[in-house]
C-alpha cells in the first residue's frame, strides 16, 4: 500500500506542498494584503500560466535536457492568436491549433538537432528561441500585437465556482499529464529513461525517441501557455514570454526535479509555480524591486543545483574525520584505549 502511495505521490509533492503551505501562513506577517481574495485570485491565474509552461520544462529536465526556447514559443503563440483572428472568435478554432502546432514544430526541430545531430540542448533551444522571436517580428513587422477576440478574453479572465477558469484548466492538464506518467506503461518507460538512460536502453526502451518527443511536448505546452496568457492579457506585447525564462526553470527546481535529470513530478512543479508567484507577491508587498525578484529566482536555481550536485556526504564525512581523530588521541592520552 505504501509503495503504491509513494509511486503516485512522490516525495517532491509532499515537500513542496508543505513549503507552500508554510509560505502562505507567514505571508500576512511579511506583507499584509498578500493573502487577500484579490491577491489570491491573481496568484492562481499567473501560477496557472506558469504551471502549464513548466509541464514541458519538467519533462525536458527529467530527460537530462534544458529548454531555453520557452519565452519565444510563448510569444509566438500569443502573437498568432491575437494578430490573425482579427477580432473574430470563430476563427480561433483555426489559429489556436496553428499556435500550438508552431510550438510543437519548434520543439521537434530542437529535439531532432539534439538527438540526431548531437547538438547540445543549450545551443539548440537557444537558437530555436531566436527563430521564434524572429518569426514574431516577421509576422508583425515590429508593430504592437492586436487584441484577442473579446469572447476569448472574457473566457480567459472568467471564473468558475469563484476560481479563475484558467487555473482549473491548468490543474486538469497537469493532473492528466501526471496520471499519464505514473499510471501508464509509456509514462513509466519515460520516467525510467530519464532516471537511468543506460539501464533503460538495456531494457529495450528507445531513449532517444522519448527525448525527442519530450522537446515536442515542451514546445506544445509553452505554446499553450502563450495562448492562455494572450487571452488573459487581452493585448499581449510582442515579447510577452521574455519574463518566463528563469521562472519556468525555478519552479521545476522548487518541485524537486534535479537539473541533472531523473525522477520528477509535473504536479510538484505546478505547486512550485504557486510558491514562486506567491513569493513574488510578498516581495512586491514588501517594496522590493524587480531586480530582487530576479535575484530570488536565480538563487532558487543555484540552490537547487547545489543540493543536487554538491557531494554533501563526502563533505560531511570529512568534517567528522578531525573530530573522530581528536577523540581517539584523547582516549590514547588518558589510557582508555
Amino acid at each position: 500500500m505504501f509503495a503504491d502511495l509513494k509511486r503516485y505521490v512522490p516525495l517532491q509533492v509532499t515537500f513542496i506542498l508543505i513549503s507552500t503551505g508554510l509560505l502562505f501562513l507567514v505571508s500576512p506577517f511579511l506583507a499584509p494584503g498578500s493573502t487577500s481574495t484579490s491577491a489570491l485570485l491573481t496568484v492562481m491565474a499567473f501560477a496557472a500560466i506558469l504551471a502549464v509552461a513548466a509541464i514541458g520544462q519538467t519533462l525536458v529536465i527529467q530527460q537530462g535536457g534544458l529548454d531555453l526556447s520557452t519565452p519565444g514559443a510563448i510569444s509566438l503563440a500569443a502573437v498568432i492568436v491575437s494578430q490573425f483572428p482579427g477580432g473574430d472568435a470563430a476563427s480561433l478554432w483555426i489559429w489556436i491549433p496553428c499556435a500550438l502546432a508552431a510550438g510543437a514544430m519548434g520543439g521537434a526541430i530542437s529535439g531532432f538537432a539534439i538527438t540526431r545531430m548531437a547538438v547540445t540542448p543549450l545551443v539548440a533551444t537557444l537558437s530555436m528561441n531566436a527563430v521564434f522571436y524572429g518569426t514574431v517580428f516577421y509576422l508583425t513587422a515590429g508593430r504592437s500585437a492586436a487584441a484577442v477576440p473579446a469572447e476569448f478574453s472574457g473566457a480567459a479572465v472568467g471564473r468558475t465556482w469563484g476560481v479563475p477558469s484558467i487555473a482549473i484548466l491548468a490543474l486538469v492538464v497537469v493532473l492528466i499529464v501526471e496520471f499519464y506518467l505514473r499510471a501508464t506503461v509509456a509514462g513509466r518507460r519515460f520516467l525510467a529513461a530519464g532516471a537511468n538512460p543506460r539501464a533503460a536502453r538495456a531494457a529495450g526502451i528507445r531513449v532517444l525517441r522519448y527525448k525527442f518527443l519530450t522537446y515536442v511536448a515542451a514546445g506544445f505546452f509553452s505554446a499553450l501557455a502563450g495562448v492562455i496568457l494572450a487571452g488573459y492579457m487581452n493585448v499581449p506585447s510582442l515579447l510577452v514570454g521574455r519574463d518566463y525564462l528563469l521562472p519556468v526553470i525555478a519552479v521545476v527546481v522548487l518541485g524537486g526535479t534535479p537539473l541533472t535529470g531523473g525522477a520528477g513530478s509535473v504536479f510538484a512543479s505546478a505547486v512550485g509555480a504557486v510558491f514562486l508567484i506567491q513569493l513574488q507577491q510578498i516581495t512586491i508587498g514588501m517594496g522590493a524591486s524587480i531586480a530582487a525578484q530576479f535575484i530570488i529566482q536565480a538563487g532558487i536555481i543555484l540552490l537547487g543545483m547545489s543540493v543536487m550536485l554538491v557531494p554533501w556526504r563526502k563533505l560531511l564525512r570529512r568534517s567528522d574525520t578531525p573530530r573522530i581523530s581528536s577523540t581517539v588521541q584523547a582516549n590514547h592520552k588518558t589510557g582508555s584505549v
